[in-house]
């Protein structure tokens, strides 16, 4: 039977995990290169407690890649729970933009690990093309965009996003994207 202890010491781990996460998207989209020893300094962690979670340079950046992608994915549940459709989906078209340029910092350290010869594969992009038909597919229930639109509709519209310098003002000209084509979907759209 598991002790109250234990259950400490599992929070303590994920918090460690969660700030070693943290830290590494930061320092890696800055620079591909930075050491892995400076991560774990930076977030208060040992080399033992890093390594146990990470034990190498790919395990560490696939883990942010995924975690950001799932971060988004989760988002669009939390945004129909709380908006009407054609704001959930608004709004997550923002949070996909802050993952995209966050995933455009960190393009060079996942091109390093994914590009040696039989090293591992980048994830999946699954669970944000999931979170897109989802947030269509109650929008087009609500009547609030036009029927028929596909999740690979709806990436190859916003495929402007990924163009976008991140070091730049991006911000405004995503914000212009994304109006754009949210008019373009209510066009033809029944209201119930």
């Amino acid at each position: 039977m598991p002790q109250q202890g234990d259950s400490c010491r599992r929070s303590d781990a994920q918090r460690n995990r969660e700030r070693i996460l943290e830290v590494a998207l930061a320092e890696l989209s800055r620079c591909a290169d930075t050491p892995l020893s400076g991560i774990a300094k930076k977030a208060g962690v040992g080399q033992g407690t890093f390594y146990r979670n990470f034990p190498n340079r790919e395990s560490l950046v696939l883990e942010i890649y995924r975690h950001e992608m799932q971060q988004v994915a989760d988002s669009a549940r939390h945004l129909l729970d709380t908006r009407a459709p054609d704001e959930a989906l608004r709004a997550w078209m923002d949070r996909l933009s802050e993952f995209a340029m966050t995933k455009a910092g960190l393009a060079d350290a996942i091109r390093q690990v994914t590009s040696a010869p039989g090293g591992p594969a980048k994830p999946s992009p699954t669970p944000v093309a999931h979170a897109a038909e989802l947030l269509l597919r109650a929008n087009e229930e609500a009547g609030t965009i036009r029927p028929g639109v596909t999740a690979d509709d709806f990436f190859l519209a916003i495929a402007g996003l990924w163009q976008l310098d991140p070091h730049d003002d991006w911000r405004p000209r995503a914000t212009r994207l994304f109006d754009l084509l949210m008019d373009g979907l209510r066009t033809r759209a029944r209201r119930r």
